[in-house]
């Protein structure tokens, strides 16, 4: 079984992104990370990994900074969540993503005179934007996500390959190397590439949450009683392959006693 978790790396989502790992118990949980944005991540600010990137991702990266405050959270709180959270039930912890400052760069130098002017300005009135409309996004989303990508690729097409579809196959890559080693695996990502990656993996054995469900106490309710079903089933089905093996031995050794 392999799970997506589609997140938003600027919502307070970490504890439910937790507690769905923690009862679905996996082998491996996979995040959308590479190791530089895992460092800078985990450093003090100022620390490694903030200093050397373009213009144009600081810039993404205040956005993103300034978004996760009005939520109270920080920019990928949930991915070192699931990161965290993967150590500590002992699962394999591996990072997919590829490295996002040059991907950012590469993309920014192929991009044309028109998609770059258009990402400017696109830029300057995302940071006006509030909490609320952030959060409508998500909503907006949801409901119409095939509309919104093919709007968002008519605007900024080689914004699109390099930041979805590029990564889309090499995080998928990196999910099917991992099927080969694991049974049960949670790959923990933005919710964007849920889609994307889920028709580019070589098992049909899917189950999806999306960014939606974290963030609908109602939903997340509903899921939470069901994975906790899940487990006390599972919990039980352990303890009784247990106790049959118990049994077993047993009557085992008294028949060798006899």
């Amino acid at each position: 079984m392999i799970t997506l978790l589609g997140t938003g790396h600027v919502f307070k989502i970490a504890e439910p992104v937790s507690f769905i790992i923690k009862n679905i118990w996996p082998d491996a949980v996979l995040v959308e990370l590479d190791e530089k944005r895992y460092n800078a991540l985990t450093s003090p600010p100022g620390g490694a990994g903030e200093n050397n990137n373009s213009w144009t991702y600081r810039n993404m990266a205040e956005y993103q900074k300034s978004v996760a405050e009005e939520n109270e959270s920080i920019v990928g709180a949930e991915l070192l969540a699931a990161a965290e959270t993967g150590k500590m039930i002992g699962a394999a912890v591996e990072f997919i993503d590829k490295d996002a400052a040059e991907t950012m760069n590469e993309a920014f130098k192929e991009m044309s005179f028109r998609e770059k002017t258009r990402f400017f300005f696109s830029m300057i009135g995302d940071k006006f934007r509030s909490k609320k409309k952030a959060q409508t996004a998500v909503e907006e989303f949801a409901e119409k996500e095939e509309e919104y990508f093919e709007d968002l690729r008519k605007k900024y097409p080689t914004l699109v390959r390099k930041l979805i579809d590029e990564r889309n196959e090499h995080m998928a890559g990196k999910i099917n190397e991992a099927s080969e080693k694991y049974e049960n695996i949670v790959v923990v990502i933005g919710d964007g590439h849920v889609e994307g990656i889920a028709k580019l993996l070589s098992t049909a054995n899917i189950r999806k949450i999306r960014l939606k469900t974290l963030m609908d106490k109602e939903l997340m309710d509903t899921l939470r009683a069901e994975l906790w079903s899940g487990k006390e089933e599972a919990d039980g089905e352990a303890q009784e392959k247990k106790e049959q093996t118990e049994y077993a031995k047993e009557e085992s050794e008294g028949g060798k006693e006899e």
